[in-house]
Protein backbone atom coordinates (compact mmCIF):
# COMPACT_ATOMS: atom_id res chain seq x y z
CA UNK A 1 0.00 0.00 0.00
CA UNK A 2 2.86 2.38 0.81
CA UNK A 3 4.41 1.74 -2.60
CA UNK A 4 1.08 2.39 -4.34
CA UNK A 5 0.57 5.59 -2.34
CA UNK A 6 4.06 6.78 -3.25
CA UNK A 7 3.45 6.03 -6.93
CA UNK A 8 0.17 7.93 -6.87
CA UNK A 9 1.90 10.90 -5.25
CA UNK A 10 4.51 10.93 -8.01
CA UNK A 11 1.83 10.76 -10.71
CA UNK A 12 -0.16 13.59 -9.13
CA UNK A 13 3.00 15.68 -8.84
CA UNK A 14 3.88 15.04 -12.48
CA UNK A 15 0.38 15.95 -13.65
CA UNK A 16 0.52 19.22 -11.71
CA UNK A 17 3.93 20.06 -13.13
CA UNK A 18 2.82 19.28 -16.66
CA UNK A 19 -0.33 21.43 -16.55
CA UNK A 20 -0.31 24.30 -19.06
CA UNK A 21 -2.82 27.14 -18.97
CA UNK A 22 -5.26 27.31 -21.88
CA UNK A 23 -4.53 29.86 -24.56
CA UNK A 24 -7.41 32.16 -23.66
CA UNK A 25 -6.21 32.35 -20.04
CA UNK A 26 -2.64 33.13 -21.11
CA UNK A 27 -3.77 35.90 -23.44
CA UNK A 28 -6.12 37.37 -20.82
CA UNK A 29 -3.39 37.41 -18.19
CA UNK A 30 -1.01 39.05 -20.66
CA UNK A 31 -3.53 41.75 -21.54
CA UNK A 32 -4.24 42.36 -17.85
CA UNK A 33 -0.51 42.90 -17.25
CA UNK A 34 -0.35 45.34 -20.18
CA UNK A 35 -3.45 47.18 -18.97
CA UNK A 36 -1.97 47.66 -15.50
CA UNK A 37 0.91 49.64 -17.02
CA UNK A 38 -1.63 52.36 -17.95
CA UNK A 39 0.46 53.31 -20.94
CA UNK A 40 -1.00 56.06 -23.13
CA UNK A 41 1.97 57.12 -25.27
CA UNK A 42 5.54 56.02 -25.77
CA UNK A 43 8.47 57.21 -27.85
CA UNK A 44 11.51 54.97 -28.05
CA UNK A 45 14.75 55.99 -29.74
CA UNK A 46 17.43 53.49 -30.60
CA UNK A 47 19.61 51.83 -33.18
CA UNK A 48 18.33 49.82 -36.11
CA UNK A 49 20.13 47.37 -38.35
CA UNK A 50 18.90 45.67 -41.50
CA UNK A 51 20.51 42.43 -42.60
CA UNK A 52 19.97 39.43 -44.85
CA UNK A 53 17.02 39.93 -47.19
CA UNK A 54 16.35 43.47 -45.92
CA UNK A 55 19.69 45.06 -46.90
CA UNK A 56 18.68 45.86 -50.47
CA UNK A 57 15.16 46.89 -49.44
CA UNK A 58 16.35 49.29 -46.73
CA UNK A 59 19.18 50.59 -48.91
CA UNK A 60 16.82 51.36 -51.76
CA UNK A 61 14.36 53.10 -49.44
CA UNK A 62 16.94 55.29 -47.71
CA UNK A 63 19.38 55.86 -50.56
CA UNK A 64 22.42 54.11 -49.14
CA UNK A 65 24.83 51.55 -50.67
CA UNK A 66 23.78 47.93 -50.31
CA UNK A 67 27.13 46.23 -50.97
CA UNK A 68 27.56 45.44 -47.27
CA UNK A 69 26.31 42.76 -44.87
CA UNK A 70 24.23 45.25 -42.87
CA UNK A 71 22.61 48.66 -43.19
CA UNK A 72 22.77 50.46 -39.84
CA UNK A 73 21.11 53.62 -38.65
CA UNK A 74 18.75 55.23 -36.16
CA UNK A 75 15.20 54.16 -35.44
CA UNK A 76 12.29 55.73 -33.58
CA UNK A 77 9.21 53.79 -32.46
CA UNK A 78 6.20 55.92 -31.49
CA UNK A 79 3.05 54.50 -29.92
CA UNK A 80 -0.27 55.99 -28.88
CA UNK A 81 -2.66 53.65 -27.14
CA UNK A 82 -4.85 52.20 -28.45
CA UNK A 83 -3.56 50.92 -31.75
CA UNK A 84 -1.53 53.77 -33.26
CA UNK A 85 2.07 52.99 -34.12
CA UNK A 86 4.86 54.46 -36.19
CA UNK A 87 8.40 53.27 -36.87
CA UNK A 88 10.83 55.44 -38.79
CA UNK A 89 14.44 54.81 -39.75
CA UNK A 90 17.32 56.77 -41.22
CA UNK A 91 20.99 56.10 -41.96
CA UNK A 92 23.90 58.53 -41.81
CA UNK A 93 25.03 58.04 -45.40
CA UNK A 94 21.52 57.91 -46.83
CA UNK A 95 19.49 60.64 -48.49
CA UNK A 96 15.99 59.65 -47.38
CA UNK A 97 13.99 58.55 -44.37
CA UNK A 98 11.55 55.63 -44.35
CA UNK A 99 8.56 55.15 -42.07
CA UNK A 100 5.77 52.63 -41.54
CA UNK A 101 2.53 53.70 -39.87
CA UNK A 102 -0.54 51.89 -38.59
CA UNK A 103 -3.65 53.47 -37.08
CA UNK A 104 -7.09 51.97 -36.65
CA UNK A 105 -5.98 48.88 -38.54
CA UNK A 106 -4.99 50.91 -41.62
CA UNK A 107 -1.37 50.96 -42.76
CA UNK A 108 0.78 53.15 -44.94
CA UNK A 109 4.43 53.72 -45.77
CA UNK A 110 6.26 57.01 -46.09
CA UNK A 111 8.73 56.72 -48.92
CA UNK A 112 9.59 53.30 -50.32
CA UNK A 113 8.14 50.53 -48.17
CA UNK A 114 10.56 48.32 -46.22
CA UNK A 115 8.67 45.06 -45.58
CA UNK A 116 10.43 44.24 -42.30
CA UNK A 117 9.49 47.68 -40.93
CA UNK A 118 5.88 47.16 -41.97
CA UNK A 119 5.81 43.81 -40.19
CA UNK A 120 7.31 45.32 -37.03
CA UNK A 121 4.58 47.97 -36.90
CA UNK A 122 1.82 45.54 -37.89
CA UNK A 123 2.63 43.24 -34.96
CA UNK A 124 3.67 45.78 -32.32
CA UNK A 125 0.32 47.58 -32.65
CA UNK A 126 -2.10 44.76 -31.70
CA UNK A 127 0.27 43.24 -29.14
CA UNK A 128 2.00 46.14 -27.37
CA UNK A 129 -0.24 49.10 -28.20
CA UNK A 130 -3.54 47.60 -27.07
CA UNK A 131 -5.33 49.16 -24.12
CA UNK A 132 -7.92 51.64 -23.01
CA UNK A 133 -10.70 49.11 -22.56
CA UNK A 134 -12.05 46.15 -20.64
CA UNK A 135 -9.46 43.38 -20.24
CA UNK A 136 -11.89 40.75 -21.48
CA UNK A 137 -12.56 42.79 -24.63
CA UNK A 138 -8.82 43.27 -25.17
CA UNK A 139 -8.26 39.55 -24.75
CA UNK A 140 -10.94 38.67 -27.27
CA UNK A 141 -9.62 41.20 -29.79
CA UNK A 142 -6.08 39.84 -29.62
CA UNK A 143 -7.27 36.25 -29.68
CA UNK A 144 -9.26 36.91 -32.84
CA UNK A 145 -6.29 38.68 -34.40
CA UNK A 146 -3.98 35.74 -33.66
CA UNK A 147 -6.52 33.36 -35.14
CA UNK A 148 -6.60 35.50 -38.30
CA UNK A 149 -2.86 34.77 -38.63
CA UNK A 150 -3.51 31.05 -38.32
CA UNK A 151 -2.60 30.62 -34.65
CA UNK A 152 -4.63 27.82 -33.06
CA UNK A 153 -5.36 29.46 -29.71
CA UNK A 154 -6.88 26.23 -28.41
CA UNK A 155 -3.48 24.52 -28.27
CA UNK A 156 -0.72 25.34 -25.79
CA UNK A 157 2.66 24.01 -24.73
CA UNK A 158 5.93 25.05 -23.13
CA UNK A 159 9.34 25.83 -24.62
CA UNK A 160 12.45 27.81 -23.81
CA UNK A 161 13.17 31.13 -25.47
CA UNK A 162 16.03 33.49 -24.70
CA UNK A 163 16.92 31.47 -21.62
CA UNK A 164 13.37 31.69 -20.22
CA UNK A 165 10.41 29.34 -20.18
CA UNK A 166 7.57 30.49 -22.41
CA UNK A 167 4.03 29.41 -23.15
CA UNK A 168 3.59 28.48 -26.79
CA UNK A 169 0.09 29.06 -28.14
CA UNK A 170 -0.60 27.22 -31.38
CA UNK A 171 0.41 23.96 -33.01
CA UNK A 172 3.75 22.85 -31.62
CA UNK A 173 5.18 21.68 -34.97
CA UNK A 174 8.02 23.69 -36.48
CA UNK A 175 6.87 26.25 -39.02
CA UNK A 176 3.33 26.50 -37.69
CA UNK A 177 1.80 29.84 -36.60
CA UNK A 178 2.54 30.40 -32.92
CA UNK A 179 2.36 33.10 -30.26
CA UNK A 180 4.82 32.85 -27.37
CA UNK A 181 4.41 34.48 -23.92
CA UNK A 182 7.06 34.48 -21.18
CA UNK A 183 5.74 32.19 -18.46
CA UNK A 184 6.91 34.12 -15.38
CA UNK A 185 6.00 37.63 -16.48
CA UNK A 186 3.20 37.08 -19.04
CA UNK A 187 4.93 39.45 -21.45
CA UNK A 188 4.88 38.89 -25.22
CA UNK A 189 7.89 36.92 -26.43
CA UNK A 190 7.43 35.87 -30.04
CA UNK A 191 5.00 35.69 -32.96
CA UNK A 192 5.49 33.31 -35.88
CA UNK A 193 3.22 33.25 -38.92
CA UNK A 194 3.16 33.03 -42.72
CA UNK A 195 1.65 35.85 -44.78
CA UNK A 196 -0.42 35.58 -47.94
CA UNK A 197 2.73 35.76 -50.07
CA UNK A 198 4.10 32.68 -48.25
CA UNK A 199 6.75 34.68 -46.38
CA UNK A 200 7.52 33.13 -43.00
CA UNK A 201 7.83 35.85 -40.34
CA UNK A 202 9.17 35.57 -36.81
CA UNK A 203 8.84 38.69 -34.63
CA UNK A 204 10.80 38.46 -31.38
CA UNK A 205 10.43 40.60 -28.24
CA UNK A 206 13.62 40.38 -26.16
CA UNK A 207 14.62 41.70 -22.71
CA UNK A 208 12.11 43.64 -20.63
CA UNK A 209 14.71 44.66 -18.02
CA UNK A 210 16.31 47.64 -19.77
CA UNK A 211 16.28 50.97 -17.86
CA UNK A 212 15.47 52.65 -21.19
CA UNK A 213 12.05 51.03 -21.55
CA UNK A 214 11.32 49.21 -18.28
CA UNK A 215 8.27 46.97 -18.46
CA UNK A 216 6.61 49.02 -21.20
CA UNK A 217 8.60 47.59 -24.09
CA UNK A 218 11.25 45.01 -24.81
CA UNK A 219 14.76 46.39 -25.18
CA UNK A 220 15.12 44.65 -28.54
CA UNK A 221 12.63 43.77 -31.26
CA UNK A 222 13.79 41.50 -34.07
CA UNK A 223 12.01 40.66 -37.31
CA UNK A 224 13.08 37.46 -39.06
CA UNK A 225 11.99 36.35 -42.52
CA UNK A 226 12.51 32.87 -43.88
CA UNK A 227 14.89 31.95 -41.06
CA UNK A 228 17.11 35.03 -41.51
CA UNK A 229 17.14 38.12 -39.35
CA UNK A 230 15.96 41.09 -41.40
CA UNK A 231 15.67 43.85 -38.78
CA UNK A 232 16.86 44.49 -35.24
CA UNK A 233 15.74 47.53 -33.25
CA UNK A 234 17.48 48.16 -29.92
CA UNK A 235 16.10 50.79 -27.55
CA UNK A 236 18.52 53.35 -26.12
CA UNK A 237 16.08 55.92 -24.74
CA UNK A 238 12.39 55.82 -23.88
CA UNK A 239 9.78 58.40 -22.90
CA UNK A 240 6.40 57.19 -21.61
CA UNK A 241 5.02 60.74 -21.43
CA UNK A 242 5.91 61.81 -24.94
CA UNK A 243 3.67 64.35 -26.66
CA UNK A 244 2.99 62.69 -30.01
CA UNK A 245 0.99 64.78 -32.54
CA UNK A 246 -1.86 63.16 -34.44
CA UNK A 247 -0.19 63.82 -37.80
CA UNK A 248 2.44 61.19 -37.02
CA UNK A 249 -0.22 58.49 -37.22
CA UNK A 250 -2.35 59.74 -40.09
CA UNK A 251 -3.30 56.53 -41.97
Amino acid sequence: MKRIAALLAVLVSFAAGAYVLPGSSIIRRMMAERSELKLSSLRVEGSVSFSGPAVKEAGAAMGTPTDRPEVQGDGVLSIRVPGRCRFEASVKDGNARAASVQAGGRRRAEGTEVPSMSVLVAQVCPILAAGGGDVQDLKEALQQYLQSLGVDTGRTGLARFGGEVAYVIGEQAEGRPQFWVYKDSFRPARLRYTDNAKNEWDVRFLDYTSPATGEWMPRTIEVWRGGQRALRFTALKGDSRANLPDKLFTP
